[in-house]
């Protein structure tokens, strides 16, 4: 992160890259107990919501690469969020049998549908379907797209204009406009559920992930943070997450090969 003090807060990667998530790698020692999960719900409520969103001094996330996972709820948290075009934005989780939302850190079954909308984001989830910085602009992912070189420029003075009330202060895990009608939304939830079934009959993870997607629409974003982070401890110790992370370890090993 990089302060400028009394201002504001710009958040870049290193190296090309803003965030590719967690560590893949911990899953096996947290599965194993080896490794003590986080305290539920601490860090993505302490840190994420209620000390960077909830900031008095604004924060801007310059994407450029990878924005994956929690690094894209990172973002998510950030009052914009300013990109490359070639940046890739998305939510992989799902390919690994839980649902993003990952060791309590993130909540972007919460956000990301209050941002592109529930049909969407359900579609990213689900599908684990990754976007450029274009579509992410198009869809409202994103506030600004922007060439690498001038990336860092154009965070800093976005968050000097929201500090300055010259750009809305958003906070995304409160935002209700792109949310659709609730009898709209339940449709959409029913459809996604059948579609799930269909395509997936014997995994439970996507049915979890649009259940709690649901919860946070009928209860509001809290409810749903509470439920995102019960659901993933109990997917996480599942045969099929532990049998799709030993499929992922094997095939990064045969690529490298």
């Amino acid at each position: 992160m990089r302060y400028e003090a009394n201002t504001s807060v710009t958040g870049s990667g290193a190296k090309g890259k803003f965030s590719g998530g967690f560590d893949i790698t911990a899953f096996g020692g947290m599965q194993g107990r080896k490794i003590a999960p986080p305290k539920p719900g601490f860090i993505s409520v302490e840190v994420l919501t209620d000390t960077v969103e909830a900031a008095r001094k604004p924060s801007v996330a310059a994407i450029d690469g990878l924005a994956l996972g929690g690094g894209l709820e990172v973002a998510m948290a950030c009052h914009a969020r300013i990109s490359t075009p070639s940046a890739q934005l998305g939510l992989p989780e799902l390919q690994l049998g839980v649902i993003p939302g990952f060791g309590d850190v993130d909540h972007c079954t919460q956000r990301l549908p209050r941002l592109v909308g529930l049909s969407k984001a359900l579609e990213m989830m689900l599908t684990s379907k990754l976007i450029k910085g274009e579509e992410a602009h198009d869809l409202g992912l994103v506030d600004a797209i922007v060439s690498p070189d001038e990336l860092i420029n154009t965070a800093r003075q976005r968050a000097l204009d929201i500090l300055e009330a010259k750009r809305p202060w958003v906070k995304s895990l409160y935002k209700t406009d792109k949310i659709e009608p609730f009898g709209e939304a339940r449709e959409i939830l029913k459809f996604a559920r059948t579609q799930a079934r269909k395509q997936a009959p014997n995994l439970e993870h996507p049915i979890v992930c649009i259940n709690v997607v649901e919860e946070g629409i009928v209860s509001g974003p809290r409810a749903g943070l509470w439920k995102e982070v019960e659901a993933f401890q109990g997917l996480l110790h599942s045969d099929t997450c532990k049998s799709l992370i030993h499929i992922f370890f094997a095939q990064r090993g045969t690529s490298r090969v």
